[in-house]
Formats: C-alpha cells, sequence, structure tokens
C-alpha cells in the first residue's frame, strides 16, 4: 500500500492503494505479488488486455523514429494511417480523425465543433446542447456540463455551462407496464421534440447522448427504435446528433461502433478507452465531412487544440490495437464471449434476491443491485454498497467497477463488467464466481448493520 507520505495527488486521499507492478493478459499484479482478474479493463480501457506483444513492439519501434512532433508544424505518417484506418470503417460519411488524449477532450472538442460549425453555416444563434439526465460525458467543464449525473456536477455547478436534460432511455427503471420497448422509446423521443419546441429549433446546436449509456447508470441499453427517432428529429430541426462512444464503442459492444447496432449515423462521433486500450492516452473525434467541409469553405481552421494531440506514439498504439482486433476477428470472439457472459451472468444472478437487472451488450453489461427485487427499491445510500462490492472483489482477486447513484445521481448501485476481448471462458467464469461471492458479503454486510 502506498505510504500516508505520498507525494501523488490521488482521487481519494484516506487511504492507500496497492501499487501495480506488472501486467500479462487479463491480470494485473501488485506489489505484494497478488494477482487480480482485470474484469473491467481498469474503465473499459484495456481491451486487449495488458503487456499485449504487438502493441508493445509498435510502440518501441515508434519511439526509436520519432515521439513526438507538434501538430502546429507537423503531421505523421502513424497518425495519418491511423486516420485512414479509422475512416474506412467508420460510419457512412465520416471523412475525417480529430485526434486527442482522452475522452473528456473528445467531448470537449465535439461541442466546440458543434458551435463553429453553425457559426460557419451562418446560424450562430444556435447555443443549447441537450443531452440526457444520468449520463457521463467527461470530467471537463463542458464534457460535465452536458453529463447528467447530479452527484458529480453539483459542486462544479457554478462554472458549467446552461444544459438542458431530458430523460435517460432507462427502460428497467422508467417504461410503464402498459408500453411496449418500442412505446416507451417514442415516448423519449417525444419528450425531446417537446424540449426542442420549448427551447427554439433554431437556437438548439445538438443533441449529446451515450449510444449505450456507460458509467453512471451501468450499461443502459436503448430501445428498439429509439435512436432512430432521435436522429429523425435532428435531422428534422437541422440539429447535430453527438453520440458519445468512449467507453461503449471500439468493439466494446460487439461492433466496432455501437451505433451499427442502432442503424443510425452521428454528425459528430466521439472515441477513446478501446481506441488505444489503454497502452497510452489517446482519444478522437470522428466527423462527418459536411462538418469538415464548413470549416474548411469557412474560416478554414477549427479554433481548438491541445498540446499533445495526435501524439506519434499513443497513434502507433491505437493503430496496432485496431490491427489487431481486426487480425484476430476479436469482434466475433467479443460477440461469441459476450454471450457466454450473459449466460454466466444470468445463471449466477438472475434470481439472485438482490439484483434487480442484469444489461448489456458484448462484454459490456451492468449489474443493478437493489434491497428488494418486486418493488425495485435500492439500498440506503449510507451503507455504500458499491464502495463495499470494489473493496470485497479485489479482497477476492477480481477488479469491477461499480458506482453509486444508479438512479438519480444519489440513490442506488450497479456494477459494470468489461473484461478484455481476448478474455477466456475459462477467466469470465472465474470472474463472475468471485463477483457472486463479493456482491453476498457486501449484501450480508449491509443487511448486519440494518439489523444492529
Amino acid at each position: 500500500m502506498n505510504a500516508p507520505s505520498t507525494r501523488v495527488f490521488h482521487r481519494q486521499l484516506r487511504h492507500g492503494l496497492p501499487v501495480a507492478v506488472s501486467g500479462k493478459g487479463i491480470t494485473l499484479t501488485d506489489a505484494q505479488g497478488k494477482v487480480y482478474l482485470d474484469a473491467s479493463g481498469g474503465a473499459a480501457v484495456s481491451c486487449l488486455g495488458h503487456g499485449h506483444p504487438d502493441v508493445v513492439a509498435a510502440m518501441h519501434a515508434q519511439i526509436d523514429r520519432l515521439a513526438y512532433a507538434h501538430t502546429s508544424f507537423f503531421t505523421t505518417e502513424v497518425a495519418e494511417e491511423l486516420a485512414d484506418v479509422l475512416i474506412e470503417s467508420a460510419p457512412a460519411g465520416m471523412t475525417h480523425a480529430y485526434f486527442v488524449s482522452g475522452g473528456s477532450e473528445a467531448v470537449e472538442a465535439a461541442l466546440k465543433m458543434a458551435r463553429q460549425y453553425f457559426v460557419e453555416i451562418g446560424q450562430p444563434q444556435r447555443r443549447h446542447f441537450i443531452a440526457r439526465r444520468q449520463s457521463y460525458h467527461g470530467n471537463t467543464l463542458g464534457a460535465l456540463a452536458v453529463g447528467g449525473n447530479a452527484w458529480r456536477r453539483e459542486q462544479f455547478k457554478p462554472l458549467l455551462i446552461d444544459v438542458t436534460h431530458v430523460s435517460p432511455c432507462y427502460e428497467y427503471r422508467d417504461r410503464r407496464a402498459d408500453e411496449t420497448p418500442e412505446q416507451y422509446g417514442q415516448r423519449l423521443v417525444a419528450e425531446l421534440e417537446e424540449t426542442i419546441a420549448r427551447l427554439g429549433a433554431d437556437s438548439v446546436m445538438a443533441f449529446v447522448a451515450e449510444t449505450v449509456g456507460g458509467a453512471t447508470a451501468g450499461v443502459l441499453t436503448p430501445v428498439p427504435g429509439y435512436f432512430k427517432g432521435v436522429r429523425e428529429l435532428c435531422d428534422r430541426h437541422g440539429i447535430l446528433l453527438i453520440l458519445d462512444e468512449v467507453m461503449c464503442g471500439m468493439g466494446r459492444t460487439g461492433t466496432l461502433h455501437a451505433c451499427e447496432q442502432e442503424g443510425v449515423v452521428p454528425d459528430l462521433l466521439t472515441i477513446a478507452k478501446g481506441l488505444g486500450g489503454g497502452y497510452q492516452p489517446i482519444g478522437a473525434v470522428l466527423a462527418q465531412g459536411r462538418v469538415v467541409e464548413a470549416f474548411r469553405k469557412g474560416s478554414g481552421l477549427f479554433q481548438h487544440g491541445h498540446t499533445y494531440l495526435g501524439h506519434a506514439v499513443a497513434c502507433a498504439a491505437a493503430l496496432a490495437v485496431q490491427r489487431v482486433i481486426q487480425r484476430d476477428g476479436l469482434l466475433q470472439q467479443v460477440r461469441e464471449r459476450g454471450d457466454h457472459l450473459q449466460r454466466l451472468l444470468t445463471q449466477a444472478f438472475g434470481s439472485h434476491p438482490h439484483v434487480g437487472d442484469i444489461r448489456g451488450r458484448g462484454l459490456f453489461w451492468g449489474i443493478e443491485l437493489v434491497r428488494e427485487r418486486t418493488s425495485k427499491q435500492w439500498f440506503d445510500p449510507v451503507h455504500k454498497l458499491h464502495a463495499s462490492i470494489k473493496s470485497k472483489a479485489m479482497a477476492g482477486g477480481v477488479l469491477v467497477y461499480p458506482m453509486g447513484g444508479t438512479v438519480d445521481g444519489r440513490c442506488g448501485d450497479h456494477v459494470l463488467l468489461a473484461p478484455p476481448f481476448i478474455s477466456t471462458e475459462a477467466e469470465l467464469a472465474q470472474i463472475v464466481e468471485r463477483l457472486a461471492s463479493a456482491i453476498d458479503l457486501a449484501v450480508a454486510q449491509a443487511d448486519e448493520a440494518l439489523t444492529a
């Protein structure tokens, strides 16, 4: 564990952390020799696991040639090649990739692109973003503003731009008993339409949404037809659709881009995490050609930038990750392993008295915990059930990604699983077995506290 005198400003400051010293495959090892199954890829990042030889070799080769060249002076061969690879497999109409260092930066850049696009085409009156409650888009101020998690936003509210939030696509809790999934989706689209009308359609820049909800609410999958309705609505009013696939994209849900499964194409698409697999910090915005052309024909520049845009070693790592995914048929493997993981989760938790919902796609799954299944009542936040599960899972040698505030930013708990694409069926079985033990121990502890 870190000594109390650590000079690192960690996320939390009240207790130490194990020191990670090595990683191989889907495991990480700490300084005490304890081995952990990385069942969440950190934060859905490590899609190829740790220490993949092809990626390490590509990074070594690139750093021997060129580590860094500022993008105000140069482009690099590896950045150009990565952009070509990404655009070849991008949704229809995407023509360019804008490289950044992570998901928050990608969302921040997309928001600025949206604003500048409308300035370039002579519609500067458009100033509103619409996003969804219980969403997460990053921690920079713009990304935090469009994000809809009350707990994360609370203390920074005075610094945030005004963003209008509508309902998330949260079928487990919000679909009425008298609605089909399709009717529920139509109701959400109608709410968005009413919100656009209230703000004034010609004042709205973009609707921002995670294609599959990520960390904040625990893998919220869209109901059939929802995003098609959203796309049609945006087209009708000249509003850009920004899809955030920082967590759910780049193969995580079984297709390279999660929006492929919805049959929609966004105007701007943010990616990160699985883009570089954690080997180097990298993210990107994929942009429709008409957006890029508006910039080219207008001012001729994007008024934005960071020091490490298109970093050569990061691009080399990402390029290697994407080549391995394609060469080894890992998208198909994600679908097959995802089906297996779903079966394991259903067997372990399908009738568990404290698991209300199991949801997900590919190798991206969420388990929502409840005090009582019929009423869907959550555990009192005072128990911090999610934190207890994380602690007990780590003690049992498995890293999962639990969070609290699932329902409204304060109440509710879930566990997110995002194992590497290379996980074997045996490793997935170990993950579920250890998670089940951690959940039972944490629930038992909460029950003891309740009766004490």
